[in-house]
């Protein structure tokens, strides 16, 4: 093999298709297969496709998730051929493994990042996971996949970890699961006031975890200079913070082409996020970086964000 310490590798397997939402919601499988076919010619020299995921354990997800839940879900999952956890998260038959699979390709690629094997990551999976709450699944999401990882990586001896969530909903799961943790510090740009209903600026934190919880909500219809604006307050808390791995919820959504957002981004937005969150890991945490597709739902702007989301962390 070449070099891959210089790839960025991308997780992804079949079963992220098979979960079933019905007809009619907007997080379907042709989200991924639109993806899928933009990438489709992504040179080798720079990428590295990770097809074999192992799922991850109930243990495992049990760092983030209460065990009564897990089996709760799995129980239905395999019981059912289909049904609701709420009104917005439909379940299937594969629903169950899919997700663990989701969260295993967060573990994945979070063990080849630490074995110095590739730079940096892209979880290429459904469901995504930033609304699930420990006890529940809520707004698409079942297991959260980037709060898995970071306890993951927490057990690997990582001591201080930075989550940013730029996706256009607020991260309310990721949020309430560190909330009290001086360990890991989230960061999130979103639309506000929307769903779920959290994400003040006066959020920040309680107990030990206190100004560890940094928000930024940002009116309907804000623009990539909005966000541009914020930033040095992101770069003065990484500065201060010291992150040793940088976790991203990668969410698509906030792309003026997307129906369920109100936001004004383009495709190069996401490209300008990638290269400025490259550039402050690269300073504090290695270059270590691992993203985790969250939200998205027009399907070419979606695909074309995740491409240059990708170019950029190649590099």
């Amino acid at each position: 093999m070449t070099d891959s310490r210089a790839k960025t590798a991308i997780a992804f397997c079949d079963e992220f298709l098979k979960h079933d939402t019905g007809i009619g919601h907007p997080e379907t499988k042709g989200r991924l297969e639109s993806i899928l076919a933009k990438l489709q010619n992504l040179p080798s020299s720079k990428f590295l496709w990770q097809k074999e995921i192992t799922a991850a354990s109930p243990e495992q997800i049990g760092l983030a998730h209460d065990l009564n839940y897990i089996r709760s879900f799995k129980d239905a999952s395999t019981t059912h051929s289909f049904g609701y956890f709420d009104a917005d998260t439909p379940f299937s038959s594969v629903s169950y493994r899919a997700a663990t699979l989701a969260a295993g390709a967060g573990i994945h690629l979070a063990d080849r990042i630490l074995a110095n094997e590739i730079q940096n990551g892209f979880a290429l999976v459904r469901p995504p996971g930033h609304h699930a709450e420990s006890t529940h699944a809520m707004g698409f999401c079942f297991f959260n996949n980037v709060a898995i990882t970071a306890k993951y990586l927490q057990s690997k001896g990582i001591k201080r970890i930075l989550i940013l969530d730029w996706d256009v909903h607020h991260g309310n799961g990721t949020q309430h699961q560190f909330y009290e943790d001086d360990s890991v510090y989230f960061i999130s740009f979103h639309q506000y006031p929307f769903y779920p209903g959290t994400g003040a600026a006066s959020e920040r934190g309680s107990g030990k975890g206190k100004g560890f919880t940094l928000n930024f909500p940002l009116p309907r219809s804000s623009e990539e200079y909005d966000y541009l604006k914020l930033w040095p307050g992101l770069q003065k808390e990484m500065e201060s913070f010291q992150p040793e791995f940088v976790l991203i919820s990668a969410g698509f959504d906030a792309h003026k082409n997307d129906p369920l957002g109100g936001m004004q981004l383009s495709t190069s937005s996401f490209e300008t996020f990638t290269v400025k969150i490259l550039e402050e890991a690269k300073l504090y945490a290695k270059g270590r970086v691992l993203s985790f597709l969250e939200g998205g739902y027009d399907f070419t702007a979606l695909a074309e964000s995740v491409n240059v989301h990708l170019q950029a962390l190649a590099g």
